[in-house]
């Protein structure tokens, strides 16, 4: 049984650089690499890891130190990439939104920040006997994989309001992403709770990644990459003019400006007002108390 299960981890193990070959040349070849050069650059990054850290395997072993840096090292770069892809994918799905796709550049840098910064604290915090680098990587892989599923979902749901068809690139490229990132979310989970080992955790990830190389491999194979132009993204269109309002009355970058001019409008609105209701007042007809005077005045005047 064990010798089973040890067969089927290498044979999950070499397949993998395999996939990511099949997807790399597809990608080039449909030139799908310029619309998603940090895509590409995380296939050729894990040939690369592959081809580097067997070796140092099948020689010294994975209790070897070489190897416990090269893994983790490794471990550290597929974090940044995903996370890297997870962006590029935000840049394709809001390409014709130029003022969401600038509001969201920067929440990604601050995101990105943020989670660099959780890990840091956790490992520095960490009171276990794991090395404080595993650690700090380990959250930051998580925190990932958590975006992960998440773009998966909003991409899901809110895909025919963005004009976003489910047979572009750019989907399948986010779909691979977040069907293995949430399977190892739940399996990390599991583990935690001590429902399932570490061998059956490791095979389960292994199988569900290679799944999304063959799902990354047939959206790379159909290379379509056009919207969907027949569906009404009026709402979209409409949170578009609204952020475009916002940065026209706030050309300096600061609220100030926009609060002042909100102020302006407030009591130009309600100075108008006044004006209106005086010429009301004035042009408005005389009422039965106004006309009995008028009349007694007119009788006296004869």
């Amino acid at each position: 049984m064990w010798l089973y299960s040890h067969l089927t981890t290498f044979c999950l193990w070499f397949a993998q650089p395999i996939l990511q070959v099949a997807v790399a040349i597809v990608v080039w070849r449909r030139k799908l690499h310029k619309l998603f050069p940090v895509f590409m650059a995380f296939l050729l990054a894990q040939i690369a890891i592959f081809a580097i850290t067997y070796p140092v395997y099948a020689v010294f072993g994975i209790s070897n130190k070489w190897y416990f840096g090269l893994y983790w090292l490794s471990q550290a770069l597929n974090a940044v990439l995903n996370f890297k892809i997870i962006h590029e994918v935000f840049l394709d799905v809001f390409r014709p939104y130029h003022a969401l796709k600038d509001l969201g550049t920067p929440i990604f840098k601050w995101a990105g920040l943020v989670m660099l910064l959780v890990s840091v604290v956790v490992a520095a915090s960490n009171s276990s006997d794991q090395e404080p680098v595993i650690h700090a990587v380990l959250t930051l892989q998580r925190s990932v994989r958590l975006v992960q599923f998440g773009l998966i979902l909003f991409l899901i749901l809110f895909s025919r309001f963005l004009g976003v068809s489910r047979r572009q690139v750019g989907f399948g490229v986010a779909l691979g992403c977040g069907f293995s990132g949430g399977v190892q979310l739940i399996l990390l989970a599991m583990h935690s709770g001590g429902i399932i080992r570490q061998g059956t955790l490791n095979l389960v990830d292994m199988v569900c990644y290679n799944l999304a190389l063959l799902v990354w491999l047939g959206y790379a194979f159909a290379g379509v990459v056009a919207r969907d132009g027949s569906t009404n993204h009026l709402q979209t269109q409409r949170w578009e003019q609204g952020l475009a309002d916002l940065q026209t009355a706030a050309p300096n970058d600061s609220l100030i400006p926009m609060f002042e001019g909100m102020v302006e409008r407030a009591f130009s609105r309600s100075s108008n007002l006044e004006d209106i209701e005086r010429r009301l007042a004035f042009t408005k007809p005389p009422g039965p108390a106004r006309a009995k005077s008028a009349a007694a005045g007119a009788k006296t005047e004869k």
